[in-house]
């Protein structure tokens, strides 16, 4: 089925088409279409030309705007769950609980729509500021570029247009090249709302075209990205002085220590681990595990991985399926094949059966082994063994990333301890380092990026901050 893509309130067609296959069964599911270099900078001006529409609307309505694309989710929640368990096989489970958080997220854009305010500046704190008058107001900057990725088609979309519509912005979306089903389908659910046409547009086709486009245009005045480090550094050195939001992944670490109780952590690792087959920019990669604890801890862990349900994403009990692409999962196979000929042991999984990746378990990992050092976005976990704490804050730190971590501990001087201590923008005491909810702030350090998502820090970035000042003389 040939698809349109969206751009000020009208579906559009183009000359060329890419098949879209399924990564589960590689059936062609749709023909995409693949804008022009023209055709996106035309979706460019049109967000150009309304940004004054937009900023002129009220609070109140840009929060209305945005209940209504949350009441439009629940609405049509399977609907949207089936439409990225079909194009990034997803099991349908959890692309339900994608659209749960997609529903909290617009709600949460919704309400902090009403709360974006400046603050006073007490000027006669200064010994020229006598008798001057001085505050904030907080403006939308404009024309927001974003490009998205496949591993949450829905969610990771509305922690950008969320805010972007709650700030007064106007908005072009390129998403994932495989996952554009999602973002098409937004636009059907905006296209019932009262946002201005104009204001949000879907903009299908390659990165090199859609994504260079939005990056080097003058009239796009911020461009939100996830994805690759490799990608995101090349849109920092292309974008000039525009606003830069990059999200760029992760090798999140997890540190278990002594006296814990596995029977409850184990689960949570399992889920961190192996949730979306690893496709999951906080997806637990490094597990260091205290000695005292750490062959129980391998013995459970095992077992319950043995025990995931692998199949078809549209079978309710299904938890592990197809990765996002053959290719995809090739390369996590021979990043196995050199952590185990670098010493590595494999505990679980490891190969691959019926066009799936197994979920995969790796001992004894050198922490120069592609699966350590690198994102590996794929359901593979080593588990090494550590002696101390300082042990494994260093391993977590021994990395280029740092987007988030985690500790499981009952001593609350050693939570301290990795709380200052690990490198990261976020530490999960006594959680898993693939733990988040949508309000709060998120993004990380080193090569994990730049910026924070999470509605109210999002709108933060998304807006100017102008400084007022009255001089009462």
């Amino acid at each position: 089925m040939k698809k349109q893509y969206y751009v000020n309130g009208e579906w559009k067609s183009t000359t060329e088409y890419a098949d879209l296959l399924s990564p589960h069964t590689k059936e062609v599911i749709a023909q995409i279409p693949q804008a022009t270099h023209e055709e996106v900078e035309a979706a460019i001006d049109i967000a150009h030309e309304t940004r004054k529409q937009m900023a002129a609307l009220t609070a109140y309505e840009r929060a209305n705007i945005l209940e209504h694309i949350t009441q439009l989710f629940i609405e049509n929640r399977k609907k949207a769950a089936e439409i990225i368990s079909l194009e990034a096989a997803k099991p349908i489970k959890y692309a339900l609980a994608e659209i749960d958080r997609t529903i909290e997220t617009y709600k949460f854009a919704a309400e902090e729509a009403k709360r974006i305010t400046g603050e006073m500046i007490p000027m006669d704190a200064a010994k020229n500021g006598a008798n001057r008058f001085g505050y904030t107001i907080e403006q939308p900057i404009g024309v927001i570029g974003a490009i998205t990725p496949f591993n949450f088609p829905q969610n990771l979309v509305a922690h950008k247009v969320g805010p972007a519509i709650a700030a007064g912005n106007t908005i072009v979306l390129k998403p994932a090249s495989q996952t554009p089903l999602s973002a098409l389908f937004l636009a059907e659910l905006i296209d019932q709302t009262e946002l201005p046409k104009g204001v949000f547009n879907v903009v299908t086709g390659s990165g090199k075209t859609v994504g260079d486009a939005l990056v080097k245009s003058d009239k796009v005045k911020m461009i939100t990205f996830t994805g690759s480090p490799a990608v995101g550094k090349g849109i920092r050195d292309s974008a000039g002085l525009k606003k830069l939001a990059l999200e760029l992944g992760s090798n999140s670490g997890l540190i278990i220590d002594k006296n814990v109780d596995l029977a409850q952590i184990v689960p949570k690792c399992v889920m961190g681990a192996f949730s979306n087959q690893g496709q999951i920019c906080i997806s637990l990669q490094r597990t260091y595990v205290m000695d005292e604890v750490y062959e129980e801890f391998l013995e459970q862990f095992s077992t319950l991985t043995n025990k995931l349900v692998i199949g078809h994403p549209d079978d309710e009990s299904t938890e592990i399926s197809a990765m996002i692409h053959p290719d995809e999962q090739e390369r996590a196979l021979s990043w196995v094949k050199e952590a185990v000929e670098q010493g590595s042991n494999i505990v679980s999984g490891g190969t691959i059966e019926k066009g799936i990746f197994l979920p995969t378990i790796l001992t004894n990992v050198s922490a120069t082994s592609k699966v350590s050092c690198q994102e590996v976005f794929a359901p593979i976990v080593l588990v090494n063994r550590i002696s101390s704490i300082d042990e494994g804050i260093a391993a977590i730190n021994d990395s280029d990333f740092g987007l988030q971590a985690g500790i499981f501990t009952n001593d609350i001087l050693t939570a301290f301890k990795a709380s200052k201590e690990l490198e990261v923008g976020g530490v999960m005491i006594n959680d898993i380092p693939t733990y988040r909810v949508d309000q709060m702030p998120y993004g990380g350090v080193k090569d994990s990026g730049t910026g924070k998502e999470g509605l109210k820090y999002t709108i933060h970035e998304m807006t100017e901050t102008k400084l007022v000042v009255w001089n009462q003389q």
